[in-house]
């Protein structure tokens, strides 16, 4: 394959960089792989105070909203003369906009963008709910006019394309979500005892609280031993640590937030990793780097993001509500090493997919096509 001449790539996300959340993940992992291939990566964003990432660019200010179940910030109206004045500067040959977008800064970029510059994007979402579903649509009327400045639109799954399709009536391919698999590898780690871990933020959606309830469960039928990891922070801290207490659950350790430093130590720990989302999942980045980092077996909740990485591996899939099949599924896998080590070769061999070399390579053919 012919080298690719340089390209001078901008990626424009309307929330903040500030956070370490999979939409932030995707463009910083892609970013870092295309810097490495020779391009120049640029990152318009909104409101973002830190200052490790080259050629970062601020240029919005931020109101903290939740949406579609989430937390995540957007922008004010930003100035189109400052917009203009900084595409001026940059000259891009690419706008990789991350979907769907606000009018007010994503949307005022692409009607600034010129001709010569390709727009490219990505749809990250899918609805959890009538109301955030209505939101869209309305969002869809104000971007119609931006929407047909675009070249080519892709999704990070297939939960993502049918958002796309339903909603803006957009046909999208898919190409996944990408995780550099070098920087999550960590040597293994073997446990005299069974070590759980989840890891994410302590909110309802995430389920770390259906997660106590189907240990409660199993320590109820269970007399085999193991140890769990609680690792995130959140709104639900201080209730997660009065049920446990309560409930006198044994052997639970609660850590905080785990960075990103430290983050594939503690999933290379996990004989059990547990992930039980309730919805609002598009994609399921923290399951690629379970396995990436060497968990031996990745539970997932049954929700259409999950599904999209763990559908090959049915039995990993739980109904996060369903205490009991929740707790009979840890069990099985507690008392079956040879069940655990079959999923761990499952997932040395389904992760490869992900890798940045792989998905960035799709990407970069999708820029130049």
């Amino acid at each position: 394959m012919p080298k690719i001449t340089p390209l001078k790539i901008g990626f424009v996300l309307d929330d903040t960089l500030d956070t370490t959340d999979g939409i932030q993940q995707y463009i910083l992992t892609l970013g870092s792989w295309f810097v490495q291939q020779g391009h120049e990566v640029h990152y318009l964003v909104g409101e973002s105070t830190r200052n490790d990432i080259t050629n970062l660019h601020s240029m919005a200010r931020n109101i903290k909203v939740r949406f579609n179940k989430n937390r995540l910030s957007i922008p004010l109206p930003t100035s189109k003369k400052l917009i203009a004045q900084k595409l001026a500067d940059l000259d891009l040959d690419i706008l990789h906009v991350q979907m769907p977008y606000s009018p007010m800064f994503a949307g005022r970029v692409i009607s600034a963008a010129p001709s010569k510059t390709k727009i490219i994007g990505t749809f990250h979402i899918v609805m959890v709910s009538w109301l955030h579903n209505q939101g869209a649509h309305s969002l869809e009327l104000m971007n119609r006019r931006t929407l047909k400045k675009f070249h080519k639109i892709v999704s990070v799954s297939p939960a993502a394309a049918n958002f796309a399709k339903t909603v803006f009536g957009i046909d999208s391919a898919i190409v996944p979500n990408a995780v550099s698999l070098a920087a999550m590898e960590h040597k293994p780690i073997i446990n005299e005892i069974p070590h759980i871990v989840f890891l994410g933020r302590l909110v309802e959606r995430k389920g770390c609280s259906y997660l106590l309830s189907a240990l409660q469960q199993l320590q109820s039928q269970y007399d085999g031993s193991y140890t769990v990891t609680i690792a995130g922070k959140g709104p639900l801290d201080e209730k997660l640590h009065s049920y446990v207490r309560k409930q006198g659950l044994k052997n639970i350790t609660f850590t905080g937030f785990v960075s990103e430093k430290d983050k594939p130590k503690l999933l290379a720990s996990a004989d059990i990793a547990v992930f039980p989302s309730t919805g609002g999942e598009s994609f399921g980045i923290v399951l690629i780097e379970a396995m990436a980092a060497g968990a031996r077996v990745v539970l997932g909740g049954d929700n259409v993001g999950y599904q999209s990485v763990l559908s090959d591996h049915p039995d990993l899939l739980i109904n996060a509500r369903d205490t009991k099949s929740f707790a009979n599924r840890i069990q099985y896998f507690l008392e079956h090493p040879a069940a655990r080590t079959a999923a761990a070769v499952w997932a040395k061999d389904a992760v490869k997919q992900y890798d940045v070399a792989v998905v960035g390579k799709q990407i970069e053919q999708i820029y130049v096509a």
